[in-house]
């Protein structure tokens, strides 16, 4: 196994309508919704398919979202904090 030594990596990453599913070099699928991130629900099919794996994730430079398989698999949301008012 490659990945970190916390978490193995990605290897594949496809949607359907409401979640995003990862595919790691241990076999496993993990499916979250993509509610949980909110820029990549928000972008557009081509953009959500514009990103690159690395042993620690996946990375949008288009849509600025970066996700750790670490966190994936610890059911941890990463939402943005909320807007400051002007």
């Amino acid at each position: 196994m490659h990945g970190t030594p916390f978490s193995p990596e990605p290897t594949h990453v496809e949607f359907d309508e409401d979640s995003m599913w990862v595919t790691l070099e241990d076999g496993r699928t993990i499916g979250v919704p993509l509610a949980w991130f909110p820029r990549l629900l928000k972008g557009s099919a081509e953009a959500r398919q514009d990103f690159f794996l690395s042993p620690s994730g996946i990375h949008w430079d288009t849509l600025d979202e970066d996700i750790a398989i670490a966190g994936l698999l610890a059911d941890r949301m990463e939402v943005p904090p909320p807007a400051r008012a002007a």
